[in-house]
């Protein structure tokens, strides 16, 4: 075994031991519901900060930018923009409000002036699938870096496996920590996994963007020149339109299409956001609104940093590594930071001990990165399974705390396991735009059941229930039916054609869709609204009074 293989598994053992100590120190403290599904409310609005952070800045943020930035230059940062910007909507409209208004999971806020079941149960399909095609992203980005970390490239093989076989135990490997860490630990040990995981990817990104820096003698034109040089794209290289709202000479439709899948993409990066409800539950974690709104400035401020920082990590993989040695180890250009990490580690720590050492230590911290994401997404999911489903619309309200913790532990391996599978199948996307998938089906499905029902007097049970249902369904088939699962090379069945979809990010369709169905549901309906159930939620929403 080779001395880059010994260090990097010796690191990965090692952040594996300290990460399951945190868990197995938090299942300790895990004694009732509201332990398990919000800690016990009792983080600081750093602390719940840092958590937000860690559980945002997931591998499609590491990986998947940084690799976007090094294939497509310019418009691979449109990704940082839109995650960014996202965050002044969950600030602006959903994160005060969710925290004065619900109590574990989001459907707390939309069952609040509605009929339990239907509201619920919608609420809980929709969490599980915007949950799942997030989980995908962060199990392809794991198959990828630890392929790379261990040398496995096509025609070589790993402790008796194959490059296709090695990456495929890889995802199950994160799949089966990630349930321990939730049946475990629950909140508060997936909250103390995802603040150690923001240190550490904050870190890491600093000290790689210095020593880039360095390279280029801390020159930012030499920097890009080099890297539009390296990628074999020139000039434009540095200008939009290589990957988004291209142009195509003498094909206007296809360059119509371009430009909308652009606009699609932008909206459900900025929209997606609020209604993602892994980040939703995260403002149930402090004890009042005041923190939940200092919580998300501390985010803000963190998440912030860090998108600048994936310039430098994108434009260094570009010019130290090559656009042609990113693909080759992997097509969606997953591995261009911690390929970039190697390279850096050569060329200031002294050669291939460098390289390698340096390599593993970013690794670990986008693994540990993978690890916190996947244990908070499953977290939320098999939450709203156990307290939305069962607690709520099998048990009616009368369910036993123990046996309700119970069902999320045991969601949780249920769902792990689905997310493993699809996984499987969905190696050769980049994870970035796999997490924008899912924004546009969190955009669709949960953001206009949100605002509606915090917003419009006159909302029911039957708008809920319509603009859930059809905005999740509208996106979920647009998506089936486009370019991400057919017809292209890159597609998930690359040799079968049903794409009568011509966009990749559904968002420009479903989002709209998902307000109409809950504005049509509402007005066609001839249920009463409540006028005092409302007025009571604006006044807990508003003033905090009565949240728990």
């Amino acid at each position: 075994m080779t001395t880059a293989r010994t260090i990097t598994i010796v690191l990965f053992l090692a952040l594996v031991a300290v990460t399951l100590g945190i868990t197995i120190w938090a299942s300790r403290q895990t004694r009732t519901a509201s332990d398990f599904y919000a800690g016990g409310r009792k983080f600081s609005g750093f602390q719940n900060g840092m958590a937000i952070g860690g559980d945002y800045m997931s591998a499609a943020s590491f990986l998947g930018i940084a690799g976007l930035i090094a294939l497509y230059g310019y418009d691979g940062f449109l990704y940082s923009i839109g995650f960014l910007v996202a965050w002044l909507v969950a600030l602006l409209l959903v994160a005060e409000l969710m925290r004065n208004s619900g109590k574990y999971t989001m459907a707390d806020v939309l069952a609040f002036r509605m009929r339990q079941r239907p509201v619920r149960t919608a609420a809980a399909v929709s969490t599980v699938t915007v949950s799942i095609f997030y989980l995908i992203a962060q199990m392809v980005g794991a198959g990828a870096l630890v392929a790379l970390l261990l040398g496995i490239k096509p025609g070589t093989t790993f402790l008796g496996m194959d490059a296709a076989t090695a990456k495929i135990a890889t995802i199950i490997l994160v799949g089966v920590l990630m349930i321990i860490y939730v049946t475990v630990g629950g909140m508060k040990g997936t909250t103390y996994v995802q603040i150690v995981k923001a240190f550490l990817l904050m870190g890491g990104a600093l000290l790689m963007t210095i020593l880039v820096l360095a390279a280029f003698k801390f020159n930012l034109s030499d920097l890009l020149g080099d890297a539009a040089k390296s990628s074999g794209k020139g000039a434009d290289f540095l200008e939009p339109g290589l990957r988004y709202g291209k142009e195509v000479p003498g094909d206007a439709l296809q360059t119509f299409y371009n430009k909308m899948d652009l606009l699609s993409l932008g909206l459900a990066l900025v929209l997606g956001t609020a209604g993602l409800p892994h980040i939703l539950i995260r403002f149930y974690t402090v004890p009042n609104a005041k923190t939940a709104r200092k919580s998300v400035l501390w985010a803000i401020g963190i998440i912030g940093t860090f998108y600048l920082l994936t310039l430098a990590l994108g434009f260094g993989a570009a010019a130290l590594v090559g656009s042609k040695s990113i693909v080759a180890q992997d097509p969606g250009g997953n591995t261009a930071a911690p390929q970039l990490a190697e390279a850096l580690g050569k060329r200031f720590f002294g050669g291939e001990i460098g390289g390698a050492s340096m390599l593993a230590a970013i690794a670990a911290v986008a693994f540990a990165t993978i690890l916190a994401v996947v244990a908070g997404l499953t977290l939320a999911s098999s939450s709203s399974v156990a307290h939305d489903v069962y607690a709520s619309v099998i048990k009616k309200g009368q369910a036993d705390e123990r046996k309700e913790v119970n069902v999320a532990r045991i969601s949780a391996f249920i769902i792990g396991a689905v997310a493993i599978t699809l996984a499987i199948f969905a190696q050769k996307l980049n994870v970035a735009f796999l997490v924008a998938l899912a924004f546009a089906v969190a955009a669709s499905g949960n953001l206009p059941a949100i605002l509606y029902s915090l917003f419009w007097k006159r909302f029911t049970t039957t708008g809920a229930v319509w603009a859930i249902y059809g905005g999740l369904i509208s996106a979920v088939v647009l998506v089936a039916f486009s370019p991400v699962v057919s017809s292209l090379p890159t597609s998930w069945f690359p040799n079968a054609d049903f794409a009568w979809f011509p966009l990749q990010n559904p968002g420009i369709i479903s989002i709209p869709l998902g307000f109409i169905f809950g504005w049509l549901g509402t007005i066609l309906s001839k249920e009463p609204t409540s006028v005092e159930k409302y007025a009571e939620l604006e006044v807990r929403s508003l003033t905090g009074a009565g949240a728990h």
